[in-house]
């Protein structure tokens, strides 16, 4: 048993903000007690819940692709984390599985979020997920370019769709839907996108993006999700792409959505000379739609490299720079990009981009809706998260960074108006409380007696990206994973998955239509449960 004694805790699940409280840990839960065979002294020390990355990249095929185009990179990065059990091949921007774990752990975060999955290469990403040591884990399995369930929503066939999207789910062990660029990477292959959410889909008669939004969103809630729909809008990066994104979120007012990477989607202007940002629209709009949620995916300066499923935009973004690029097609489902990228702050585009992913996490009003991301690692890399927490602590801190931006960037972004500094509270909510309950993890983000014993255990300090940086314990299933920078154990964490109830019938209509569609065999495709290391199947009934 462990006793954490005398810290300033700050757990807003349960309404606990800096009291001085002690927290008990046995058999990996908090628990009622204050005996303990070993003890931890807080005092003078900040306790948060372990965080949790709502939207990142950390396994899989894209993730992959990147690592193999960017050897450079690792040749050229190492990661921080001190350990006497520490592998080799730490570094880069798409750091390796195991360092993954390490790095995410190693500022305090206990869960990840997986945001973009085939179901074809589903097999291979659980794989990788297993050897990604320490964290819990989930994914999402991207479903708004799968041709079987376009075809079923042109037709009408609502029912069979739902019952084929969770037939899906089961396959790939996946936690929740993605949609990505919906309708434009199927588009793509007929070297089209989709940008308006009422045209027809190249390649389809009268499918449009907004009709796939809307049932994919209705599919999630018929079956009881614990996470909702996880959107990442059509016209991503694009100026004015404000437009499109404020009619996304009118063709799915009624039903849950959580906004993937908002900062790619609050753009104004005509062109990119003229881009400005508008998340002040997009957070007017977004404050008064309380069954919304976001994560921002905030941009900070210097290279990273971006990867997305979202093949139109990566073929632009590789027109643009000039930079090497690669493109995949996974059959039947989906596609994949990938782009190295250095954003500057001499870049009006850039400069843009920083300051739209700070405006919206000072503009919405609720912390509870809106989550700490970089959309790693198309933004930044998360281990840069503490960065972005000091911008959002301290105002002098923000503007001093303004100030080395192009003079002429004020008359565009809003950033210079805002006074708002976020609390120690509202930062709690932003990493931990409010991204475990947008994902409907109830044991998470909670340091309540019962709930899991992941927490985090930082020095107070007045360098607020060192605080976060360089946490003094971290603990990951009421063990200490984490001492003063050193890893001291790398347990396996959980993988967390919903298997949604569908139509026994669902595999006889699906069979024949593999044999036309896909070169893997319909047998062959579905990942065995078996193959999943500490597998927790999440119940489907519309956590909230």
């Amino acid at each position: 048993m462990l006793r954490i004694y005398g810290g300033k805790v700050f757990d807003p699940a349960n309404g606990i903000n800096g009291q001085v409280k002690d927290i008990c840990i046995q058999d990996g839960r908090i628990v009622d007690t204050t005996q303990a065979a070993t003890e931890i002294d807080a005092r003078g020390l900040i306790v948060f819940p372990g965080g949790v990355d709502v939207h990142t990249h950390v396994a899989g095929g894209a993730i992959n692709f990147a690592r193999a185009m960017t050897p450079e990179d690792h040749r050229r990065t190492q990661a921080f984390i001190r350990s006497q059990t520490r592998r080799s091949g730490l570094g880069g921007m798409a750091p390796t599985t195991f360092a993954t774990g390490y790095l995410y752990a190693g500022m305090g975060f206990t869960t990840v979020n997986e945001a973009a999955v085939p179901v074809l290469s589903a097999r291979h990403t659980h794989e990788e997920l297993n050897d990604v040591p320490i964290v819990d884990k989930s994914c999402l399995v991207l479903m708004a370019n799968n041709e079987i369930v376009m075809n079923l929503m042109e037709a009408g066939d609502y029912e069979r769709a739902k019952h084929v999207v969770a037939w899906y789910l089961n396959a790939a062990k996946g936690y929740g839907i993605k949609a990505v660029n919906p309708g434009g990477v199927a588009a793509w292959k007929w070297g089209k996108d989709s940008k308006e959410l009422s045209s027809p889909i190249a390649g389809f008669n009268s499918l449009t993006p907004g009709m796939i939004v809307q049932q994919l969103a209705r599919i999630v809630d018929d079956l009881g999700l614990p996470h909702p729909l996880h959107l990442h809008c059509n016209n991503l990066g694009a100026p004015g792409n404000i437009a499109t994104t404020l009619d996304t979120m009118k063709h799915l007012e009624g039903n849950r959505v959580h906004m993937a990477h908002s900062q790619y989607h609050a753009y104004g202007g005509d062109g990119w000379d003229t881009m400005r940002s508008e998340a002040a629209q997009f957070a007017e709009y977004f404050n008064a739609h309380p069954s919304m949620t976001t994560d921002t995916g905030a941009v900070l300066f210097g290279d990273t490299v971006t990867i997305t499923a979202d093949g139109p935009w990566q073929h632009l973004l590789y027109k643009l720079t000039g930079r090497k690029w690669g493109n995949l097609d996974v059959e039947n489902e989906t596609g994949c990009g990938i782009v190295p990228y250095t954003y500057k702050p001499s870049n009006l585009v850039n400069a843009v981009q920083w300051a739209v992913g700070l405006e919206l996490l000072l503009l919405i009003n609720d912390p509870w809706r809106v989550f700490l991301t970089t959309d790693h690692p198309n933004g930044a890399c998360f281990w840069r998260y503490p960065e972005i927490i000091q911008l959002l602590m301290c105002a002098d801190f923000r503007n001093a960074c303004m100030a080395k931006l192009p003079a002429k960037i004020k008359s565009r972004i809003y950033l210079p108006e805002i006074t708002r500094e976020y609390s120690l509270y509202e930062i709690a909510i932003i990493m931990s409380a409010g991204p475990a309950r947008a994902l409907g993890h109830r044991q998470k983000g909670n340091l309540a007696v019962g709930k899991d014993a992941d927490l985090v255990i930082y020095r107070e300090d007045h360098d607020i990206s060192r605080m976060f940086a360089q946490p003094r314990y971290v603990i990951k299933a009421g063990e200490i994973v984490i001492d003063d920078g050193d890893i001291r154990s790398t347990p396996e964490g959980r993988e967390f998955m919903v298997q949604p109830e569908f139509d026994p019938t669902t595999e006889d209509f699906l069979r024949p239509l593999f044999e036309d569609c896909y070169t893997m065999s319909f047998e062959n495709y579905p990942v065995e449960l078996d193959r999943i290391e500490n597998p927790t199947i999440q119940d489907c009934s519309r956590v909230q």
